[in-house]
């Protein structure tokens, strides 16, 4: 936890626990309360690579659902143009446009285009 970020568990051990000097704890205990930490806390946030703590990516989700419910009762929806982007690809970084098929044949070509078959099939 420390050499991932030092400064988080400060900042947890302070706000958690008001120990401003986790250094002068024994180790056990030290890391017993490391591990006490809630999952929403800073340094466990950061050890799990998540870009945001659950209840903000549950959160992302529902405003995500609600705008594409909005949209597809919208003229661009009904022609499947202009769809929101999702505020939970935007919170964690990825920006790659999610791809649609009007039929299974579609999807097939779009598939053997990726994986380098032959894109007829």
């Amino acid at each position: 936890m420390i050499a991932k970020d030092e400064d988080a568990l400060i900042c947890d051990f302070a706000e958690t626990y008001h120990i401003l000097d986790y250094r002068s704890l024994p180790a056990r205990q030290a890391a017993r309360l490391a591990c006490g930490l809630r999952h929403n806390s800073r340094i466990m946030q950061a050890l799990s690579g998540a870009p945001a703590d659950l209840e903000t990516i549950l959160q992302a989700l529902i405003a995500d659902a609600v705008r594409v419910l909005v949209w597809q009762n919208t003229k661009d929806g009904m022609h499947g143009q202009n769809q929101p982007k999702s505020v939970l690809a935007i919170l964690s970084g990825n920006t790659q446009e999610q791809v649609g098929f009007d039929s299974a044949e579609d999807f097939e070509r779009w598939r053997a285009s990726m994986i380098g078959g032959d894109p007829r099939a």
